[in-house]
C-alpha cells in the first residue's frame, strides 16, 4: 500500500542564472502524512516526570496538578500512563498501567505537594523504567517539567541518551526563569524530543495537552529521507524547519547522496526540511538534479519499508526577469532560518566575551524578524540588545525567549499557499 506520506520538493528560486561560478540554492522538502492517516491511532505510553520542589510552591504546583489531570483525561483504556514526582528524592506516584480508572488517577494527582530540592536525573531514570514496563507497542513519550537548576547535569544527559536508545523522545519543559535552558535543549535533542520555555504557569495545561495530542497524531514510524543528487550538486547543510528549526546535519551516503533520519511523523504537521545546495554552472535548460525519497513504516497497518519519491527539477536561464523570480514562502523560511543562525552565533559570541559581535548579529536578526512579521520576538530581541549595551549581558527571561522563540517562527500556515501561487514571483 502506498500514499500514506505525501512528499513535495520546492526550490526557493525556480530559475537559476546562467553564470560561470557556483551558486547557492535552497530546496524545501515536505514530508506530510496523508489524510488517510488521520484515522490511524496507536496506543500512547506516556510518563509525566514532575518537579515538586519547594520553588514550585503556589500557582506552579497547582497548575501542574491541573495540567496532569487534564492530560490523563485525554487517554483511554488502550493507553498507558505513569507519573513520577521529584524534589531531591524521587517517587513513582502512578506506576505504568492502562488508563482504566480516571477517578483513582485524579485522586493521586490531587495529592502532589511541594517540598525539597531538585534532582532531575534519578527521576528521568525512573520514568524511563515505567515506560519500559508498559511495553514497546505504543507511541512512547516522557514529559519532564522543572523550574530549577539540578545537580549532576552530566547524569541528566546520560539519561537522555538512554531515552534516545529506547525510542522515548523527551518533551523537556522549563517554567519560570531559574532553570538551565541549554541543559533541557540538549536533553531533548539527545532523545529525539523537543524542549520549550513556559513563561507563565497558566500555560502548563496547554503544553501538556499538546504533547498528548501530538503523540496521538503519530502513526508513521522510522521515517528516513534519502536525497540523491547528480554530479555538480553538493549538499552543504540540512535544517529542519517544521515542527521546530533545528540543524539536523546528515549522514553522507556518497559524495552527492545524503540520508536524514526523520523518525516519527505526525498527521497534520509532518516534517519540513530546508536543504542548502551548492550548484555548479550549467548551460540554459531544464535539468533533473536529484530525487528525494522517504522510507517509512506504519505499524498499525502492518506496513514496513514503504517508499514515496519526488523529483527535483531546476531550470537555468539567461533571462534576468526569470532569474529574479522567487518562491515567496520558501524564501521567507530561508530568512527565518537565517535569523535563527544569527541569534545562535550571537550567543556564542557572548559566551566568548565578544559583546560587540553579539550585538551586531542580534541587530541583523531583528531586521530579518521584522521583515517576516515576527514583531513580538523582534521587540524582545531589541530589548536584549539594550541590556547588552548597558550591562554587557542578557536577562534570563530574554535569553530563554530568544532561544526558544526563534526555533518556532516557521509555521504550517507559511506553507499553506495555493499551488498556483507557489512559484510566482514575489
Amino acid at each position: 500500500m502506498a500514499g500514506e506520506v505525501n512528499l513535495r520538493a520546492t526550490l526557493a528560486r525556480p530559475f537559476l542564472s546562467v553564470t560561470g561560478t557556483p551558486q547557492v540554492a535552497y530546496l524545501l522538502i515536505e514530508a506530510l502524512p496523508s489524510q488517510v492517516m488521520a484515522q490511524v491511532r496507536m496506543p500512547v505510553n506516556v510518563c509525566f516526570v514532575l518537579d515538586r520542589s519547594g520553588s514550585m510552591k503556589g500557582e506552579k504546583i497547582e497548575r501542574v496538578r491541573r495540567a496532569t489531570a487534564r492530560a490523563l483525561e485525554m487517554l483511554n483504556t488502550q493507553d498507558i500512563a505513569s507519573v513520577v514526582i521529584f524534589d531531591h528524592r524521587t517517587e513513582v506516584l502512578i506506576p505504568a498501567g492502562a488508563v482504566t480508572n480516571q477517578r483513582e488517577l485524579q485522586d493521586k494527582i490531587s495529592r502532589i505537594r511541594d517540598a525539597g530540592g531538585t534532582k532531575i536525573a534519578p527521576a528521568v531514570e525512573k520514568g524511563l523504567r515505567e515506560i519500559e514496563r508498559g511495553g514497546p507497542n505504543a507511541i512512547r513519550r516522557l514529559v519532564l517539567l522543572t523550574d530549577g537548576q539540578t545537580e549532576s547535569e552530566k547524569e541528566c544527559l546520560l539519561r537522555a541518551d538512554d531515552a534516545g536508545r529506547m525510542g522515548v523522545p523527551i518533551t523537556a519543559l522549563g517554567v519560570g526563569k531559574d532553570w538551565n535552558e541549554d541543559l533541557l535543549i540538549d536533553m531533548a535533542n539527545r532523545s529525539g524530543g523537543t524542549a520549550d520555555y513556559i513563561d507563565q504557569p497558566d500555560k502548563i495545561i496547554a503544553y501538556f495537552q499538546n504533547t498528548v495530542q501530538r503523540a496521538q497524531a503519530t502513526a508513521i514510524h522510522n521515517a528516513n529521507l534519502t536525497l540523491r543528487l547528480v554530479q555538480g550538486i553538493t549538499p552543504r547543510a540540512v535544517w529542519q524547519v517544521i515542527p521546530l528549526i533545528n540543524n539536523l546535519g546528515y549522514q553522507p551516503v556518497s559524495d552527492r547522496d545524503v540520508s536524514v533520519p526523520l523518525g516519527e511523523l505526525e498527521t497534520g504537521s509532518g516534517r519540513t526540511l530546508l536543504i542548502e545546495l551548492l550548484v555548479d554552472p550549467r548551460p540554459a535548460g531544464q535539468y533533473r538534479i536529484g530525487q528525494a525519497e522517504v522510507a517509512y513504516d506504519v505499524p498499525m497497518l502492518n506496513l514496513q519499508g514503504e517508499r514515496t519519491r519526488a523529483d527535483v527539477v531546476m531550470t537555468f536561464t539567461a533571462d534576468a526577469n526569470q532569474a529574479a523570480q522567487v518562491n515567496a514562502p520558501v524564501m521567507n523560511i530561508v530568512e527565518k532560518v537565517s535569523a535563527f543562525k544569527l541569534q545562535t552565533r550571537a550567543l556564542q559570541d557572548l559566551q566568548s566575551g565578544d559583546v560587540s559581535g553579539a550585538t551586531q548579529k542580534l541587530q541583523s536578526a531583528v531586521t530579518r524578524l521584522l521583515n517576516q512579521g515576527e514583531v513580538d520576538l523582534a521587540q524582545t530581541m531589541q530589548q536584549e540588545i539594550s541590556n547588552l549595551q548597558q550591562t554587557g549581558q542578557l536577562s534570563s527571561e530574554g535569553q530563554k525567549t530568544m532561544k526558544f522563540g526563534t526555533r518556532k517562527t516557521v509555521r504550517l500556515s507559511d506553507l499553506d499557499v495555493p499551488e498556483e501561487l507557489r512559484n510566482k514571483s514575489s
